[in-house]
């Protein structure tokens, strides 16, 4: 039997009426049933999270909360297995992704966070009074109130996580939904829980869709007092748009059309393992991901011919396959998007180096939703396909000539999430970095994170940061204490 996905709201696993397919984008299967939640439910949820901030979770210490963190965090470790198998499920991604990122890093989101509220300390200043007398100002945090927390699909548990374990570190009652495509690790989430006896209705998952359901809901309720969203630059605007006339806190991290720049003094291997990871990583489906290269062009012949050849021996294949290394895209719907690119990139003069094609396995993998990895050359900086996040596992190739060429053409583009940067020139790396609009500049690396970093995009890539002191910062009110002494 299927399973069925439900919400969990005030510590309960509720029902709803409504109901639609969890597929699998391996081969199309259904493998579960989810419940979509409506406003009854919205509002039963964010009505449940008033009361627990009314209740012992509104008064909870940071000690705490930092101790109920690190038992959701033992309780995923617990489960490990089960949530490997559910980000497969859902994802159609590697074992291998799945057990050495995607639970891991959820569970390192929680004890990160249970860490940090329990050391997060705050200002004191002592001021001299017109009378000579003296004064103390100080700051405290307080929790924000009811956070709605919505997440995508491409990772999961991992981004769950990485909103949610910040919002309860801070004392905040959290109404969270992932996305429609993914349910099932934030499902289990709640189980862990309940089991944990969690209090209730300080964390509440919803599942449905976004507009038109559980999403705009959530974002439209009054009694909220804060959203954070990953996904689409769209979404994030038709967010802002409805939480305005409430003045509510935002914290988006949006889209992105990320730029990777080569430079002739590359460690030549290294960059093109570099980029093949950048752009193909999950299919390349990660915000971070290089969808834009810029190879300076006495390199660029030797340096196509190369990712061609690694990115031809990239192995699509089923999760459970350890020579796997690209799954599908996560849904019909997106299959079909980025294979429209594919089309587009032909009619505005792309050359197809490879790829650019939907594959035929011959066996039940042909009702799933793949595509080739792609790489293209020859398109102008203008083409759409140069500006539009495709999320997918793409890649144009450019030469380039001087650094400030690189830079001004990495910069020209509607969005500013990452950049990385190869090169064995120490001056010009901190030189380029720095010039780089964007919120993240990897250097002869990509995708390696410290969790008390900044985490951000500018532009249509994002508002706000997140991870460490900014999580805090975001997840919390700072109210200034003035005592005459």
């Amino acid at each position: 039997m299927a399973e069925l996905i439900t919400h969990y709201i005030g510590g309960r696993f509720i029902e709803s009426a409504r109901r639609f397919p969890n597929v699998s984008p391996v081969d199309g299967t259904v493998v579960g049933e989810v419940c979509e939640a409506g406003a009854e439910e919205v509002d039963l949820a964010v009505r449940a999270a008033r009361e627990a901030l009314a209740g012992d979770w509104g008064r909870s210490s940071p000690a705490e909360r930092s101790d109920w963190l690190r038992k959701l965090a033992d309780g995923i470790e617990r489960r490990f297995d089960a949530f490997v198998e559910a980000e497969v499920r859902d994802t159609g991604r590697t074992v291998r992704q799945a057990r050495t990122l995607d639970v891991p890093r959820a569970i390192a989101n929680f004890r990160f966070f249970a860490d940090l509220v329990r050391q997060a300390h705050t200002e004191c200043f002592e001021t001299v009074t017109a009378d000579g007398g003296r004064a103390l100002n100080y700051t405290v945090r307080k929790p924000l109130g009811v956070v709605v927390a919505i997440s995508p699909w491409n990772l999961p548990v991992l981004l769950f996580s990485w909103k949610v374990a910040p919002a309860l570190a801070l004392g905040n009652a959290v109404v969270a939904k992932p996305s429609e495509e993914t349910p099932s690790s934030a499902f289990l989430l709640a189980q862990v829980a309940h089991e944990i006896g969690f209090p209730a209705g300080a964390f509440n998952v919803l599942q449905g869709f976004g507009g038109n359901s559980a999403g705009q809901a959530m974002i439209g309720h009054p009694d909220i007092d804060a959203v954070t969203f990953t996904g689409a630059s769209a979404t994030g605007a038709h967010i802002m748009k409805t939480v305005a006339d409430g003045v509510k806190d935002v914290s988006f991290e949006l889209g992105g059309k990320n730029a990777a720049i080569v430079f002739e003094d590359a460690d030549f291997d290294a960059a093109v393992d570099g980029v093949v990871k950048s752009s193909f990583t999950n299919s390349g489906q990660v915000c971070l991901c290089s969808e834009r290269v810029l190879v300076q062009r006495p390199i660029f012949d030797r340096f196509v011919a190369a990712l061609k050849a690694r990115t031809e021996a990239l192995a699509l294949g089923r999760p459970d396959d350890p020579a796997a290394d690209i799954g599908p895209m996560i849904s019909g719907k997106h299959q079909a998007k980025v294979v429209s690119y594919f089309e587009l990139a032909r009619q505005e003069g792309a050359t197809v180096v490879t790829g650019g094609e939907v594959p035929v396995f011959g066996d039940a993998r042909d009702q799933g939703f793949w595509v080739r990895p792609t790489i293209w050359t020859g398109l102008p900086d203008d083409a759409r396909c140069l500006r539009e996040e495709i999320f997918g596992p793409v890649c144009h190739v450019a030469p380039f000539d001087t650094e400030d060429e690189a830079v001004a053409r990495a910069n020209d583009s509607d969005y500013g999430l990452a950049t990385a940067i190869w090169t064995q020139n120490l001056s010009r790396a901190h030189r380029v970095a720095p010039r780089m609009r964007s919120g993240l500049v990897w250097v002869n690396t990509w995708y390696l994170r410290d969790l008390r970093t900044p985490f951000g995009g500018v532009r249509q890539s994002g508002i706000g940061r997140e991870g460490g002191r900014h999580s805090l910062d975001f997840y919390s009110e700072i109210t200034n204490i003035c005592v005459k002494v």
